[in-house]
């Protein structure tokens, strides 16, 4: 009676009980019920052949019952195809989860590179920086022959240009927890003729740290010197001696006298130009404004070769009644802004930071197949 009414014969024992109760409702309802449930029958019907694959055909046939003129319409199955496409594209998408692991694990690496060459450049200017002190009193070097000499303790000998002098800051400074803020220093050290330790050429010492008060007076005694106008006498001015000279039976030496000067000697460490992050502003030498070194710009102010040497002054013999300028303490040329034990941290945090995202990711994966 089915395959009769139908049209076609069931293929399995799912399709016959799904074809008598369409048989039996037609039979029973009337006509607008018994469209709806021939709509219904054909919906399970669909569901049965895609969850069980009973049928092998990709339609499931029109059915026309003799009690109703229905047209059930095929309905088309989806293509395995894209199925398995998508399938693809997902377990691709699921290795994106596992980038920013990656990511850190890699940075966690870098910084263990680092950490290794911090060490290595530490211990070589610790080498260096024990070894015995160079008498300088060469000439200008070269770029390769500075440097060589760099991080290496050098003494020297000259008189310092106070007048020439450079302040950089403001640079803070911590006393029994107290911070106050000052300005290093640097000054020319010119040459002493006639004194053979002396050094030949100019070098830039950094003679330590200053209290704010030393670039205030020194701006005010420049300030003064520009506009004082000395006036000469009138014996200068025209030329002729005075009257008492001139009847005076004393000699007249025609020599000018230098003053015995005593020379400072240096004990410092040859070192390069600053490099100032972003955040430090530009050096303006116009209105004395320095606010990290640059050698050849201060040795071009000083009215020096750009090559000049500079030294930073290490000399641990300081006078306790006149402390200013303090000298650098050597400790403080050995360290870094970054030391071994930062990048230490840093790689703890990287490889920590890669561990909890990948735990993650991992957990989002196995939540997904769980459902699925």
């Amino acid at each position: 009676v089915l395959s009769h009414t139908a049209g076609y014969i069931p293929i399995n024992p799912l399709s016959a009980i799904l074809h008598f109760s369409f048989f039996a409702l037609t039979s029973i309802l009337p006509m607008s019920s018994s469209t709806s449930a021939a709509r219904t029958l054909v919906e399970l019907r669909r569901i049965a052949t895609l969850t069980r694959g009973g049928e092998n055909s990709n339609h499931i046939f029109a059915a026309r019952p003799f009690s109703s003129d229905v047209v059930i319409s095929p309905v088309t199955v989806s293509d395995p195809t894209l199925s398995s496409s998508s399938d693809s594209n997902g377990k691709a998408s699921k290795w994106w989860l596992y980038l920013p692991g990656a990511i850190a694990f890699g940075l966690g690496s870098w910084q263990i590179v680092r950490r290794e060459e911090k060490i290595k450049m530490l211990e070589y200017r610790g080498k260096r920086l024990q070894m015995e002190p160079l008498k300088f009193s060469g000439a200008y070097p070269s770029s390769e022959e500075l440097d060589s000499l760099e991080f290496r303790k050098v003494v020297c000998k000259g008189v310092f240009d106070d007048k020439k002098s450079i302040y950089v800051g403001p640079r803070s400074r911590s006393i029994s927890g107290v911070t106050e803020n000052g300005y290093f220093v640097i000054t020319p050290l010119m040459p002493v003729h006639n004194y053979p330790d002396s050094v030949s050429s100019p070098i830039l010492v950094n003679r330590g740290w200053v209290p704010r008060s030393w670039k205030e007076k020194f701006l005010e005694a420049s300030h003064d010197e520009q506009f004082a106008d000395p006036l000469p006498s009138p014996s200068q001015s025209d030329g002729t001696r005075s009257w008492w000279r001139f009847w005076s039976k004393e000699p007249v030496s025609t020599e000018d006298q230098v003053p015995s000067v005593t020379p400072n000697e240096v004990i410092g460490v040859v070192r390069g130009s600053e490099k100032p992050s972003i955040f430090v502003p530009a050096n303006d030498p116009e209105s004395s404004q320095w606010f990290y070194i640059d050698v050849p710009s201060i040795a071009r102010e000083c009215g020096l070769p750009e090559n000049t040497i500079y030294v930073e002054d290490v000399n641990e013999n300081v006078n306790p009644s006149n402390p200013y300028p303090l000298p650098k303490d050597v400790n403080t040329l050995i360290r870094s802004s970054v030391m071994p034990q930062d990048h230490l941290n840093y790689i703890l945090t990287w490889y920590s930071l890669s561990a909890a995202v990948t735990f993650m990711a991992f957990k989002r994966l196995r939540q997904k197949n769980k459902r699925r």
